[in-house]
């Protein structure tokens, strides 16, 4: 359909279940996502210079009293583990225009934007494929990123051979299960999400294994959630190695801004000894907690994390999760927790 039409869909169902060793709450968490997306390339298909219409509807709905993504603060741990998890129902994720000069090496988005997808990219930060904890995913959990179908505009260009620069102003108000009333709050309050970023590849096609970058974001004040304004600094380093090893370091600092983290490094590997086979991964994260966020004098949080995405068939995929979380903030009673999770994707 692609070739005759420029139309690309797909449908995919997440399903993901944790259990804690100890609970001040609820000991476990479930629940699924169904998402229908694609895309349709409506100019330039012939010059290669594409326009296309992005879109990406989701289900997202708990099969337990707390939903995955809330399942952390549930049992007294300061994060988020499977954050896309939740029991919002029908929501929007994207809806925007993506405008590609040059290959693909200069590319301008603008509409309902899911952040996520341009700021602080690596290999490993995918929810659906990757790590199951944030820590190890977008900023580190020390950036203050807005909730999807935000409305706002994005660019990213290849400077040079190697060099990238990426940036983009989106709105800090959005509904994704009310996506429309993001024309409301983004002409009409006025509080936003920037953010910047600069970076090194080896070649433009290895932008997400061989990365090294720096981004930089700001966040305008949320008067009407009481959420205060920051700015904050990531880094992030990642290699392919030998075709089979991808370590990565990521550091995030944040000056308020509404984060949960203040200060945070997250280290480990990625394991893939045959192209698009299995994957091992393993990270450890220490983080300190923000206390305009949170509350002075919390413990630090140690997060180590270990997984195994067993790719069954190019279809589907089951990826058993452990963590170990060591003081957690929110739960002084105990030293240490243990999650066991497992998470399956069925992908059409």
């Amino acid at each position: 359909m692609h070739e005759k039409r420029g139309i690309s869909l797909s449908v995919d169902y997440s399903a993901a279940y944790l259990k804690a060793n100890e609970s001040p709450g609820e000991d476990n968490a479930g629940g699924g996502i169904a998402r229908f997306y694609g895309s349709w390339d409506l100019a330039g298909r012939e010059s290669g210079n594409t326009g296309a219409l992005v879109w990406k509807i989701e289900h997202r709905h708990a099969y337990t009293d707390v939903a995955p993504g809330g399942f952390g603060f549930n049992i007294g741990y300061i994060g988020l583990i499977e954050p896309p998890f939740s029991n919002q129902g029908w929501r929007w994720t994207n809806f925007y225009w993506r405008q590609r000069w040059k290959d693909g090496k200069i590319a301008l988005f603008g509409g309902f934007l899911d952040a996520t997808d341009y700021v602080d990219v690596y290999a490993m930060a995918s929810p659906w494929t990757g790590f199951l904890n944030f820590a190890f995913s977008t900023g580190t959990l020390t950036m203050a990123v807005p909730n999807d179908a935000t409305l706002g505009a994005a660019a990213g260009a290849m400077i040079t051979k190697n060099l990238f620069l990426i940036g983009g102003l989106v709105d800090r108000n959005a509904d994704p299960t009310e996506f429309w009333e993001g024309f409301n709050t983004f002409f009409k309050d006025n509080e936003y999400f920037k953010s910047i970023e600069i970076g090194w590849t080896t070649a433009h096609d290895q932008i997400y294994l061989n990365n090294t970058h720096l981004t930089l974001w700001q966040a305008d004040e949320r008067v009407e959630a009481r959420e205060a304004g920051g700015w904050g600094a990531n880094f992030s380093w990642s290699r392919y190695l030998q075709e089979k090893w991808l370590p990565f370091i990521r550091a995030g600092y944040a000056d308020d801004g509404g984060s949960l983290m203040q200060k945070s490094v997250s280290f480990g590997f990625g394991y893939q000894p045959d192209p698009g086979g299995n994957v091992l991964g393993f990270g450890f994260n220490w983080g300190e907690v923000n206390e305009d966020t949170w509350a002075p004098d919390l413990s630090d949080q140690l997060t180590t994390e270990l997984y195994f995405r067993w790719n069954i068939s190019p279809q589907f995929a089951i990826t058993p999760d452990i963590q170990y979380l060591k003081d957690p903030a929110l739960n002084p009673e105990e030293d240490s927790l243990w999650v066991l999770g497992v998470r399956a994707r069925l992908a059409l």
